[in-house]
């Protein structure tokens, strides 16, 4: 049964991140940086995880399959890190949209996805405290 219910979330998962009506147009983001470095910010990741990231979160969030915002695209991560970073690792725990539960990771912590969320948003984040916006930005609730 523990294989079935793999196997399932499996298909489910690869059904998600198939392109559809969502998916953007042909728009190439290409962000050139050494791998030790987020594509989003260029500041030092821990090689954990960038490797995750590979195992996991690029499948969709490189192209940005239906919907996913790319990663390194500081202008479609800004919106949703105005919610705070718990509520992005939250998301990521729980499923949103598109994306299931734990998207294609697991055996991520919340700590994994907050740095996988970082590395993927980068730059998005300055400003952003973990519940909400930091002062002077308004509120993350709508």
């Amino acid at each position: 049964m523990k294989q079935l219910t793999s196997i399932l979330a499996a298909i489910l998962v690869l059904a998600a991140c198939t392109p559809g009506e969502d998916a953007p147009d042909s728009q190439e983001l290409t962000v050139s940086r050494p791998a030790g470095q987020s594509p989003a910010s260029g500041n030092p990741v821990p090689d954990g995880i960038r490797q995750t990231y590979l195992r996991t979160c690029h499948s969709c969030h490189e192209a940005g399959v239906t919907g996913a915002p790319r990663t390194g695209d500081v202008a479609a991560w800004k919106p949703r890190a105005a919610k705070g970073l718990n509520m992005l690792v939250a998301n990521a725990m729980n499923g949103y949209r598109a994306m299931p539960p734990k998207g294609l990771c697991f055996d991520c912590t919340e700590a994994e996805f907050a740095g996988l969320i970082r590395y993927m948003a980068g730059d998005a984040l300055d400003g952003v405290a973990n519940g909400e916006e930091t002062a002077g930005a308004g509120s993350a609730g709508d």
